[in-house]
């Protein structure tokens, strides 16, 4: 609890900073001129001696920190020993934004008055002030080179004189106004989607107009349609684009005397039980050798998406199917997706294989790619392959658990090679006819899940080393990768040094770090620590991405890999295919500088999907959680900030803030270099991977968040609130003031 001292203190440094950033702003804006202090105190409008000693004392601050210079007669300039750098904002307060600029600079730290109109995500040049050697960074931006976007998704508040929305991104701490004209038809406090027309300045916010209006907030067709505007997922197909997918003629007989002939031999497909395209499918045979000849089927879907077609354009627009918690929001059309290029049972298709002949340890003798014909015999469920693979008769019982035999062995080398065995926890939910969530669960990986893995892990290696190799030392094939590059040494030595006061340690040196992962990961088996631990190491890891540049992929231990297997979903994988085409064709390398900036693109629209994907399962796992008001869940600290702990359910994996402000037995202050708040008088610590017990206090579907109150400390003891303190609710708003605060305008 804040003390009358203390608020008096915290107030006195927000008026300090308050007066920095006023006088640097008067001489930013006259950089050419010089002021007295009395000059100064006048514009600033500043009269009596306290104030004129607050200006003196700031004055001597900046001249120390090289932000303004005194010149001998006495007076004050602004310090143009500047530089301009570019970045992205990254506006993380209301108060303050970082311009992250990369290559392992420091990020610069803006006040919002001096973000002159640039919003989350927007790319600007920023002027660097000069500053203390050690501190960080300060700037403003200059200009703005690129907004991220221009539409955003809100609630809209009403009134006679005019309207305004306010954003559901978290980030965007600025309310949109909208002029009464251009409202269109939505009513108050319903969701719309907005198109900027004003992007607005250091004075005033942006403007804008309703381009559509999503629903009655709250309703789950809503919500999800909310999601998939403010991540710019697209509705529906062009109409030319559905056009020309229902006019493709499925000529299959044309196509045989061209390919390899699988249709005799035995082949299958292993699904979620609700998929609806099955884009790969594995066949088995045995040779006269003795050997097993294992195909790889991949559905050839650039046999019907050709280039310079509205599909195409499409296809690489979207570069990605985006999973939902309820929908898919597919790359291609259904006509494609899940009619002429889905793998079916008992329907002859065109496929693009990748076939090994192997022995029962997985030892390859041979390999071939090209492009084929099967026709599948069964489509398998997860659950039904699983249940042969633990004893249960059922079709090919024989040839699955040889391949699970077979598949067990390439993990085990795998590993042995050094590839890390980090495995996400999963959400799924159990959604009645209206899209309510009934349960949520961890998704759980078995043997049948790692069957299909480890062979479309094959393909995808095979086919890269392939095409790299393919013209043996001389200028390589341009490729499309998917690289993991090594992780920054850095950040293993801040995780190292994090997970020694849990008592586990890993090797940092970089021909180590691989196995010492793994070895940390057992031991966190069944440990109440294991998900955070697990969740913190794979964030120490690089992110994945596409590139032409074969820098291998650490996480699996490949040298070369791509991605092969599934081109319904994913646009690189058909870029793959035709690279792999043009190669076995004897054919020219591309412009590899073309297929890299289609990588860059695929790997932006790779973090959109997982963005959405992400925001669907959050409104999810809120909306369960809102009927669970007031009862305690056992959690793990998953987080740490000034503000307040997140929590994670044990239960149910959903998320929470405990805020700092509901802890009423003490005044706790943040540590950020230990992860941790301490208690001022009773030191009492909560930290990263704390186990405390934790009640729901309330959900925000708008805001897809949960507030959480401490029931229990890590040590057990439970929260004692004071009499004083009881039943107050200190939490704010975004930038401490009301939703649809009107006095930035009027």
């Amino acid at each position: 609890m804040r003390t009358k001292k203390e608020t008096k203190k915290s107030a006195g440094k927000d008026r300090a900073i308050n007066l920095k950033e006023q006088i640097l702003s008067v001489l930013r804006q006259n950089r050419s001129q010089a002021f007295t202090a009395k000059q100064l105190a006048k514009k600033l409008q500043l009269k009596g001696e306290r104030y004129e000693k607050s200006l003196r004392d700031m004055l001597d601050f900046l001249i120390e920190t090289d932000e303004i210079s005194m010149l001998s007669n006495g007076t004050y300039r602004y310090n143009t020993k500047t530089q301009t750098k570019t970045g992205v904002v990254d506006w993380v307060s209301p108060h303050y934004a970082f311009i992250v600029v990369g290559n392992d600079e420091k990020d610069i730290w803006v006040h919002s008055s001096n973000l002159n109109g640039a919003l989350d995500g927007d790319t600007v040049n920023v002027v660097v002030y000069m500053h203390r050697a050690g501190s960080k960074p300060e700037g403003e931006v200059s200009e703005i080179l690129q907004r991220k976007k221009d539409e955003y998704v809100g609630i809209i508040e009403i009134t006679k004189r005019h309207a305004f929305v306010i954003p559901d991104n978290r980030k965007m701490y600025a309310d949109i106004y909208i002029p009464l004209d251009s409202i269109g038809n939505a009513k108050d406090r319903e969701k719309v989607l907005v198109k900027i027309t004003h992007w607005g300045d250091a004075e005033q916010g942006p403007q804008g107009k309703v381009t559509e209006v999503l629903g009655k907030a709250g309703e789950h067709e809503t919500e999800m349609h909310s999601i998939m505007a403010e991540f710019g997922l697209p509705f529906r197909f062009p109409e030319e684009v559905e056009a020309e997918a229902k006019a493709i003629r499925n000529d299959i007989e044309s196509e045989v005397a061209k390919r390899r002939d699988f249709r005799d031999i035995v082949t299958f497909t292993i699904d979620p039980e609700d998929a609806k395209d099955f884009d790969d499918a594995l066949s088995i045979r045995k040779l006269e050798n003795g050997h097993w000849e294992i195909g790889v089927h991949i559905a050839d879907v650039t046999h019907y998406v050709t280039p310079g077609t509205s599909l195409e354009r499409e296809a690489f627009a979207r570069a990605t199917s985006v999973y939902l918690v309820d929908r898919t929001i597919p790359m291609l059309p259904e006509r494609l997706s899940n009619d002429l290029c889905s793998l079916r049972p008992n329907e002859d298709k065109l496929t693009f294989s990748s076939v090994f002949e192997m022995d029962e340890t997985g030892k390859i003798y041979n390999e071939w790619f090209g492009r084929t014909i099967i026709h599948s015999n069964r489509r398998f469920t997860y659950e039904e392959v699983q249940r042969i693979l633990e004893g249960e008769s059922g079709d090919f019982a024989e040839d699955l658990r040889l391949l699970n035999d077979i598949a067990k062995q390439m993990k085990e080398d795998r590993f042995k090679n050094g590839a890390m065995s980090f495995e996400t926890i999963e959400v799924k939910f159990k959604l009645d006819e209206k899209g309510v969530p009934l349960a949520v669960y961890p998704k759980i990986r078995k043997d049948a899940h790692k069957l299909i893995e480890e062979f479309m892990l094959l393909a995808n290696k095979k086919v890269a080393e392939w095409v790299y190799k393919y013209k043996k030392g001389k200028e390589k094939n341009t490729m499309v990768y998917r690289i993991h590059e090594s992780p920054d040494n850095e950040k293993v030595k801040l995780f190292a040094s994090f997970i020694r006061r849990f008592g586990y340690k890993i090797q940092t040196e970089s021909g180590k770090i691989a196995d010492s992962m793994n070895q940390l990961i057992e031991d966190l088996e069944g440990k109440p620590e294991q998900f955070t631990l697990q969740n913190l190491a794979i964030r120490t890891m690089a992110k994945a991405r596409y590139s032409t540049e074969p820098l291998g992929h650490f996480g699996l231990a490949f040298a070369h890999y791509t991605h092969f297997t599934s081109p319904i979903r994913r646009y690189p994988d058909m870029m793959a295919h035709r690279l792999l085409q043009l190669y076995l064709n004897a054919g020219k390398a591309p412009d590899r500088n073309v297929y890299e900036d289609q990588c860059k693109h695929s790997s932006e629209r790779e973090k959109v999907a997982s963005d959405a994907e992400r925001a669907s399962i959050k409104y999810k796992q809120v909306e369960f959680m809102k009927n669970a008001e007031q009862k305690d869940y056992e959690g793990l600290v998953t987080g740490v900030t000034e503000f307040g702990v997140f929590v994670e359910m044990i239960e149910t994996r959903c998320e929470g803030m405990v805020r700092i402000s509901d802890l009423t037995d003490d005044y706790y202050e943040h540590d950020p270099e230990n992860y941790r708040i301490i208690g001022r008088k009773t030191k009492r610590i909560i930290t990263f991977g704390d186990k405390v017990t934790v009640r729901v206090k309330a959900t925000n579907l708008e805001r897809r968040s949960i507030d959480l109150t401490l029931v229990n400390f890590p040590d057990g003891k439970p929260l004692k609130e004071t009499s004083k303190d009881k039943g107050r609710d200190n939490s704010k708003s975004r930038g401490g003031k009301k939703k649809g605060s009107k006095s930035k305008y009027f």
